[in-house]
């Protein structure tokens, strides 16, 4: 492969991050939408969670079969196939009265969404040098949240303006036309258009999938996606504009103007940390943990404040949210570097898994919460959220400990298997300072 790609694989690259931008589109539409939402189908908190988190269920519970199929058929089809799946979903969201369609609708969304992210993600190593991967997937994780914004924005004025079919409508219509894009730029490889694995054997799909959980490092990659994803797509497919706006008291403009924000922060994030883990690949694991450290004291600082948050206050969580997006993209580093070329979407699909089961369980807690605390209306006060989103904390310590967990399995495999010894940062950093001071005495002593 070359070391500089050519206008071919951008090209591809480009495709693939439409498709995924307009998935993230759908994925958080119903967040937006959330409080039209309780009024159109007349549903409490707890009902209207169960949307997302059966969306997230159904997104969760495909990704390790996706990831089958992806190294079976490759991405243009899933891309493909995905991307209709989602418009019709969003076709019937727009048309449903009742509880029933909704749900439905948002089964299609979800199914169609899990086929996305892998599948895009999968293009980046077939069509780019090593040394660009680590960067590169960051970029596809974060450029296709520009979806986020679609939705914050335009999605939301079209539901306050022309109202909620032609909101939905125009969703619909948007995840169409990128479909037909990518069926007619994305290539699986440079070689070929379609590409296609050993066919299909329950047996060899069933090692393949055992062998990536068992390695340590896909475990380490699914619970760093685990932790440090859920607290930004709880909030952004959920709960942050309901909590911003019915709970801060922040108009429906700001409230969308702050998840813009945290957008941003993620896209600016996210070059820096994929620079950073192409630099330093085994010290991958403290940049995961500085990143729970910043969401979990943000969302201490908010909730602990008394009464509302002031706005700045409020600005800073967002940003720290924002880089929980770029965290997660670490797992599938590690998915990269510790599973063979013939099980990467195995082993994708497996770290995938982590960041959405954390959120769908969360989504649901925190509405069973609300529902308790108001009686299934949308009546909510400050106090009410704050209880509510501290549910976030417990979920992030089962995470933390999956993570050291496995952590220190993985750094004795590569002990044990490559002779790779990852020593306490707080060793390498005194002797580096110990060596320093050495040099510096030297050199004093020539010039004396």
């Amino acid at each position: 492969m070359s070391l500089r790609p050519g206008a071919r694989a951008w090209a591809v690259w480009a495709a693939g991050l439409a498709a995924y931008t307009v998935a993230v589109l759908h994925r958080t539409s119903l967040g937006v939408a959330g409080l039209d939402a309780q009024q159109r189908f007349d549903v409490s908190a707890g009902t209207l969670a169960s949307f997302a988190v059966l969306q997230l269920l159904v997104y969760a519970g495909l990704q390790i079969p996706v990831g089958l199929l992806l190294d079976r058929f490759g991405s243009l089809r899933l891309v493909v196939c995905g991307g209709l799946v989602m418009a019709a979903g969003q076709t019937l969201m727009a048309f449903s009265d009742g509880i029933t369609g909704a749900v439905f609708a948002r089964v299609l969304v979800g199914a169609g969404d899990a086929m996305t992210f892998i599948s895009v993600l999968r293009l980046v190593p077939r069509w780019f040098p090593p040394r660009r991967v680590p960067v590169l997937t960051q970029m596809t994780g974060l450029v296709g949240q520009l979806g986020q914004i679609v939705s914050a924005v335009p999605l939301a004025a079209l539901l306050a303006g022309p109202g909620w079919t032609t909101a939905f409508l125009g969703a619909a219509g948007t995840g169409f036309f990128v479909s037909l894009v990518a069926f007619a730029a994305l290539r699986d490889t440079p070689e070929r258009r379609f590409s296609s694995g050993t066919a299909v054997n329950l047996r060899q799909l069933g090692t393949d999938l055992g062998d990536a959980w068992r390695h340590p490092g896909t475990r380490l990659g699914l619970w760093t996606h685990f932790t440090t994803q859920f607290t930004g797509t709880v909030f952004a497919l959920m709960w942050g504009i309901p909590f911003l706006i019915a709970g801060e008291g922040l108009t429906r403009g700001e409230a969308g103007s702050l998840l813009t924000i945290f957008v941003i922060t993620g896209m600016a994030a996210g070059p820096v940390l994929g620079t950073l883990v192409q630099r330093y690949p085994l010290r991958r694991s403290l940049l995961v943990l500085g990143i729970v450290a910043i969401n979990l004291g943000a969302w201490a600082l908010v909730l602990l404040w008394p009464g509302r948050a002031p706005l700045p206050v409020l600005v800073l969580l967002v940003v720290a949210l924002g880089s929980g997006g770029p965290g997660s993209m670490i797992g599938f580093d590690y998915a990269r570097s510790f599973n063979p070329p013939h099980r990467l979407g195995t082993a994708t699909g497996v770290v995938n898994v982590g960041g959405f089961v954390a959120s769908l369980v969360t989504i649901e807690l925190i509405g069973l919460i609300l529902d308790a605390r108001t009686g299934g209306s949308a009546d909510y006060h400050i106090a009410d959220f704050r209880i509510a989103m501290s549910v976030q904390f417990v979920v992030a310590a089962v995470g933390l400990a999956g993570i050291l967990r496995n952590r220190r399995l993985a750094r004795r495999l590569l002990e044990e298997e490559e002779g790779i010894v990852i020593r306490p940062l707080r060793v390498v950093l005194a002797e580096r300072r110990s060596l320093a001071a050495s040099r510096a005495v030297k050199a004093e002593g020539w010039h004396d």
